[in-house]
């Protein structure tokens, strides 16, 4: 009656650790596809914190989901390129950019800019005072010296790159994010454990058809 009872527990337990295990690995893995890219960096406009063959993990976000400082991989102007580039926003909607040299302000206040390249900037790139147009994007290289972006384009909206060709932001440390990474290794220890579950009462079961039966004594009789 022990062993029976036993693996009835043992399959009563894969029947739901298993199917709960795979929904939570599903889940994170779905996630994870819907809400992330890897991409890998082309050019080496954007060095020295994203070399060329550089691998990045991209967060999917709306136009709301933008912010200065952010890089972003976007869809750039026709004329300028057909791939997506990674850029770093400078300014939004609404903010005066200004930029001589290697100085860049923003809304007249010098932006601190540690992840340059160098510091000389492009000496081909002419000096721009813009107030960029509302739903576009400010943006430039890391790499100023080698990078076409915003300051080459002021004829057509100020710069601007259109924020609707966001494509995503850039995670810093290119990392999976820690919910999903949680959420699937749960669902692979749960699922393994219904599995093991399931094997631990196939085996209890086979044990039991195989188990002798146990005669019982009758009083007053010996064994001969």
């Amino acid at each position: 009656m022990g062993r029976r009872s036993a693996g009835r527990g043992w399959r009563a337990a894969a029947w739901v650790l298993t199917p709960v295990g795979f929904v939570l690995l599903a889940g994170s893995v779905a996630y994870g596809f819907g809400r992330y890219d890897r991409v890998t960096v082309g050019g080496d406009s954007m060095r020295p914190g994203f070399p060329p063959g550089a691998h990045v993990l991209v967060r999917r976000v709306g136009s709301d989901g933008v912010h200065r400082g952010d890089v972003v991989l976007m869809d750039p102007p026709e004329r300028y390129m057909t791939e997506p580039v990674l850029r770093r926003v400078i300014g939004i909607g609404g903010d005066h950019v200004t930029g001589d040299g290697s100085r860049v302000t923003v809304n007249g206040k010098k932006l601190d800019e540690p992840y340059l390249a160098d510091t000389l900037g492009d000496p081909q790139a002419g000096a721009y005072d813009v107030r960029v147009p509302a739903g576009r994007l400010f943006v430039l290289g890391d790499y100023r010296a080698n990078s076409n972006d915003s300051r080459y384009h002021l004829d057509a909206y100020q710069g601007g790159f259109a924020v609707s060709g966001v494509r995503g932001r850039v995670v810093p440390g290119a990392t999976v994010p820690t919910g999903p990474t949680v959420f699937a290794a749960l669902g692979l220890v749960l699922a393994a454990a219904g599995l093991g579950g399931y094997a631990a009462g196939r085996r209890a079961a086979r044990n039991e058809q195989i188990a002798p039966p146990v005669t019982p004594r009758r009083p007053g009789t010996q064994n001969a």
